[in-house]
């Protein structure tokens, strides 16, 4: 079992993710049932506050404090107990994130920072609502040292010898989150925050919105790559194999640090101001992206095929049959998987020129979002709470939990599908994202939304309901469930005939590639932002 103040630590980011879910996902039907016109909110609510809510508490809070909650856990596992200096940052950064978490939702529930989750100008916010979400960057930084130290202190103690692959994969993804964050701490403090106060008049809308989407799109990661620590290091264990390739998994890793940065414009085809060249050589960094992607798909389902056919699976797909179903903690990160291909196919329409003019602005781009983080990120952190709280609580998982747990997941599978394929069939007929509801005097087309918008609040229920399920059994779980010792499952790799290559942690080559790529994509056309600016814009607050 870890360590008592250790697990403590973990559990105290994960009671905080789970309220933040709970609360998040109410906000979340709130908005479906309003755009289908199922219900009226009351007059201390607006929709667009609701919004603002539902996506900084879910896509912001929950995420983040369930990642370091888990990295945290893992890399005690991985590395042995955090000296106290360590720790003692990690409580730090625990208690700035917190507060800045209820300075931001104080303010958005006062209707002072009704800007959306992406804060864009020049919708205008109560300048201690940017504070609040400086407060959260800082406490990750704190966080991260705790983590990025201690995997120094064991390549110091261990010198020759290859690192804990679940703390590589923290240290890679705490990289590119620091690299990433320079972005929205550059726009936050020299820009927000002045405006905000009334200490410069306008805000250069085009570069808070460049500076933004250098860490908007990175944060996708930052989601991500958790749920691929997970995939890699805990499911070949669960399902009784082996890790396919230790290399491969930390140079998919390293990939994402290089290509998952200098892509923000992507987010941005349709913005003027920024040179067609500059989007173009961006557009080609984010095709980049997929190489990682299919080398963790291919990594995968090789385990998958091996653990299967060890243990006797013949035929072309015998293997399949063999996975354990009927275990909680494999469907929810493979459904999730599953998920994850749809959610490809949409990233590269996103991300191209072409399809991108089609589905630009429209409710498409939300279901996309949706099934990347809603569904392929959410379920796995759902597959690694049922067994990662009762190993911090001293319990275990039993059969009754893990077989609620299988309704719990089904749940959010049908509803999240369900809502997020309205979400995409009505984006292609032109349905907007954030807006409220409108019929367009009536157009024909608008007309044709209803339903869709009448599925999303049907999927959007299911969601609320899988979620109030899940808390039960985490309360069952942390609290009520018979003493024990419930496994971190940690896989071992197959028997490889090399060593790894030492390129593969000489971090100052890889980051000074992403470096590198990063100046190449962004330095000119900031510099034009800057230097060919239009006249700025005041601030405006609409609700």
């Amino acid at each position: 079992m870890v360590n008592a103040l250790d697990a403590r630590l973990s559990m105290y980011h994960f009671y905080t993710a789970f309220a933040a879910l709970l609360i998040g996902g109410f906000f979340g039907l709130l908005q479906t049932l309003v755009r289908s016109e199922q219900l009226t909110l009351p007059v201390e609510l607006n929709y667009y506050q609701v919004l603002t809510a539902h996506g900084v508490l879910l896509a912001l809070v929950f995420t983040t404090f369930f990642i370091f909650g888990f990295m945290y856990a893992g890399v005690v596992k991985t590395t042995g107990e955090f000296a106290s200096h360590r720790r003692k940052a990690a409580w730090v950064g625990f208690v700035l994130m917190l507060t800045g978490t209820i300075m931001a939702i104080t303010l958005i529930l006062m209707n002072k920072a009704t800007v959306l989750y992406t804060f864009y100008a020049p919708l205008q916010a109560s300048p201690f609502f940017y504070i609040g979400l400086a407060f959260i960057i800082v406490g990750t930084y704190f966080a991260a040292y705790a983590i990025i130290s201690q995997y120094r202190s064991w390549r110091k103690e261990h010198k020759g010898e290859k690192s804990p692959l679940f703390t590589f994969m923290a240290v890679a993804t705490l990289a590119l989150w620091l690299i990433a964050t320079i972005g929205v701490v550059t726009a936050v403090t020299l820009q927000f925050i002045p405006w905000s106060f009334g200490w410069t008049e306008t805000i250069n809308v085009a570069l808070s919105r460049t500076l933004f989407w250098f860490f908007g799109h990175p944060l996708v990661y930052f989601w991500l790559l958790p749920a691929y620590m997970a995939w890699y290091v805990t499911v070949p264990k669960i399902i009784g194999g082996k890790i396919f390739s230790d290399s491969l998994a930390r140079l998919a890793f390293l990939l994402f640090i290089l290509f998952s940065i200098p892509v923000g414009f992507h987010h941005q085809l349709l913005e003027p101001g920024i040179s067609e060249v500059w989007k173009y050589v961006q557009v080609v960094l984010t095709f980049a992206v997929i190489i990682p992607s299919l080398m963790t798909a291919f990594a995968m389902f090789a385990s998958f095929e091996i653990a299967g056919r060890e243990k006797g699976a013949t035929g072309l797909l015998g293997w399949f049959k063999k996975l354990p179903w009927s275990d909680v903690r494999f469907i929810a990160p493979f459904i999730g998987m599953a998920f994850f291909i749809p959610a490809g196919a949409g990233g590269i329409i996103n991300a191209s020129h072409q399809m991108n003019q089609v589905v630009h602005n429209t409710i498409w781009v939300t279901g996309h979002f949706h099934i990347t983080i809603g569904a392929t990120v959410i379920l796995t952190f759902f597959g690694i709470s049922y067994w990662l709280i009762p190993h911090l609580k001293g319990r275990v998982l039993t059969k009754h939990i893990n077989n609620l747990g299988k309704y719990q997941i089904v749940l959010w599978t049908v509803g999240m599908f369900i809502m997020s394929a309205a979400m995409h069939f009505s984006g292609l007929s032109g349905n907007p994202r954030r807006t409220q509801i409108t019929s367009y005097n009536g157009h024909e087309a608008a007309a044709s939304w209803g339903s869709y918008e009448v599925a999303m609040s049907v999927g959007g229920t299911l969601l609320l309901f899988s979620i109030f399920l899940f808390i039960g059994l985490m309360i069952n779980l942390a609290f009520f469930a018979p003493k024990g010792s419930e496994e971190f499952p940690i896989g071992e790799e197959f028997e490889e005939t090399h060593k790894l290559p030492k390129l593969l942690e000489n971090w100052k080559v890889w980051i000074a590639i992403a470096i590198l790529l990063i100046l190449i994509a962004y330095t000119i056309p900031v510099i034009d932002l800057i230097q060919d600016a239009p006249p700025g814009s005041p601030g405006y607050q609409f609700w």
